[in-house]
């Protein structure tokens, strides 16, 4: 009668074993604490090459490198090109820990619930192609989890917000964090930390994706290796070691290659997922390799809690734009002010619980600053979003008279009148106009006519998305500063009928309405 299956692919626990002198030699140096890994995944770590077929992994002089990193490091990040092995790296390191470190309990953690199974089965078949003088016997074995005689355990799960949550985790693998979708990468890793706190590893590996997610948060600060007074550490500021490969160094791939996979992916793809740029997949309202070059800077100075970028300069056109809010904590008011002639942001503020009335006391107050300087109320102009909760803006502006605010309460031409007549004041969004004035912000931006200074900005463009026939905030991001620099952007649009060197500067030849691609969604 034949064995059943799962007998005759692994070792049972707990049984006695007889080594001859070669065998327990190299059991010794595979569990060696220093050289173990390698020894191990040079001698007896299998893996499936995909058109070679089952082969022993030869670690490459970078992969070698990357396990030195895995094994030497408490915290270590590594960010790498498609395809050069660092998941199979990975795999036979937490085989090797499992089996020659007792009494662990590694979590691997993979942003889809397909990836986190496709590294358990590389870890099932590496185990599964040892010798049992090498492999240490199991208690459990499936397809997510493997428990060891040694009472180590191997846990796979897709990441989430509470992944590994209440585990006493001795080392945590994350594999492709950067594709985590964000609000999940950052909550996950507010959970998980305190875990590790207690004296776990942490390897994170991926492919680059945006620069403002949790996995270029950590990389940023791995790569920041100073300390107080300057002198080079080896660690980051984070206690993270960073690891970097290119796709030159594997040896099957040369600049012929990389010529193909350029024409085969487009410049930008080819520069995220082979060169391991920070360049943003989705499709974004400024193109992605534009988002890389704008860097953004420090406040001059602050007026209350309004952040001056750039001097106000006498003789010059300035627009304040208030994208309104409710201010009860939810979605933040946003003020946009920009240098009209030039289109160079100058200033901005953001809050999310300051009341409608007080929105449009700091809106007065920007003016008036702006005022002390130019000394000319016809330079100035200031306008608000009047959808929905912007009525009541309307009303505190009336409230306050505008005979007493600086500057022109500029409103939309072409919004909606009734017998000729305007019935509102200020700016009225709707799909259309969004749209028309996202082309324009667009242009504006990627042609380098327009000059944005505010961090916080830039940091919204970077997941202002395709959304349906628009643009919006990626889930669980803000885009209030790109709505306030959207109605600023028609308020120019406005003004350029009266300022020469304004319809100058804003005009572009053949422009369009930029709206997304097409998005379609297969259900079963």
């Amino acid at each position: 009668m034949a064995k059943p299956l799962e007998t005759v692919l692994v070792k049972s626990p707990h049984r006695r074993q007889t080594f001859t002198d070669q065998q327990l030699d190299e059991f010794l140096k595979c569990a060696d604490p220093v050289t173990g890994p390698h020894y191990f995944m040079d001698h007896f770590f299998h893996i499936q090459h995909p058109t070679q077929g089952k082969m022993l992994y030869h670690p490459y002089s970078y992969q070698v490198r990357l396990i030195d990193t895995y094994h030497n490091n408490r915290y270590s990040i590594s960010m790498m090109p498609r395809q050069t092995g660092k998941s199979t790296s990975a795999a036979g390191y937490l085989l090797w820990y499992s089996m020659f470190v007792p009494d662990s309990t590694i979590l691997v953690a993979a942003h889809k619930y397909t990836g986190a199974q496709e590294i358990m089965q590389r870890i099932r078949f590496a185990y599964e192609l040892c010798p049992d003088h090498i492999r240490a016997g199991v208690t459990s074995y499936n397809k997510g989890s493997i428990d060891f005689e040694n009472g180590s355990r191997i846990v796979s799960a897709t990441t989430t917000e509470t992944t590994g949550r209440g585990m006493s985790i001795t080392l945590l693998y994350a594999d492709e964090f950067a594709y985590v979708r964000p609000t999940i990468a950052r909550e996950f890793w507010t959970s998980i930390s305190p875990t590790l706190a207690t004296g776990g590893k942490a390897i994170i590996t991926s492919t680059p994706n945006s620069d403002e997610d949790q996995f270029a948060f950590i990389w940023k600060s791995a790569n920041k290796c100073e300390d107080e007074y300057g002198n080079p550490t080896e660690l980051g500021v984070n206690g993270f070691k960073a690891y970097r490969s290119y796709w030159q160094e594997h040896p099957d791939r040369d600049e012929s290659w990389g010529e193909n996979m350029r024409a085969q992916l487009g410049d930008d793809r080819f520069r995220r997922e082979i060169g391991c740029e920070f360049i943003i997949n989705d499709e974004t309202l400024i193109a992605p390799a534009k988002l890389l070059d704008l860097d953004g800077l420090e406040p001059m100075y602050k007026t209350g809690q309004v952040r001056w970028y750039e001097p106000i300069r006498k003789d010059q056109v300035y627009v304040v734009a208030l994208d309104p809010s409710l201010g009860t904590g939810g979605d933040p008011a946003a003020i946009q002010i920009f240098e009209a002639t030039t289109t160079r942001q100058i200033g901005e503020w953001r809050h999310n619980r300051t009341p409608i009335p007080e929105q449009i006391r700091i809106l007065i107050d920007v003016v008036k600053h702006i005022n002390e300087t130019v000394a000319d109320e016809k330079s100035i102009y200031y306008s608000v979003e009047n959808n929905t909760i912007g009525e009541a803006a309307l009303i505190s502006i009336a409230e306050w008279g505008e005979e007493n605010i600086p500057g022109y309460f500029l409103s939309d031409v072409s919004g909606p009148a009734v017998n000729g007549r305007r019935t509102r004041k200020g700016f009225n969004t709707t799909n259309k106009s969004k749209l028309s004035a996202c082309a324009k912000l667009k242009n504006l931006v990627e042609s380098g006519r327009m000059k944005v200074n505010s961090k916080s900005l830039i940091s919204e463009f970077k997941n202002f998305v395709a959304h349906g026939t628009s643009y919006a905030a990626k889930p669980g991001e803000t885009d209030d500063l790109i709505m306030a620099t959207i109605l600023a952007v028609r308020m120019l649009t406005v003004l350029q009928s009266f300022y020469v060197e304004l319809d100058s500067h804003m005009r572009d030849h053949g422009e369009e309405i930029i709206e997304p691609f097409p998005f379609i969604s297969m259900m079963r």
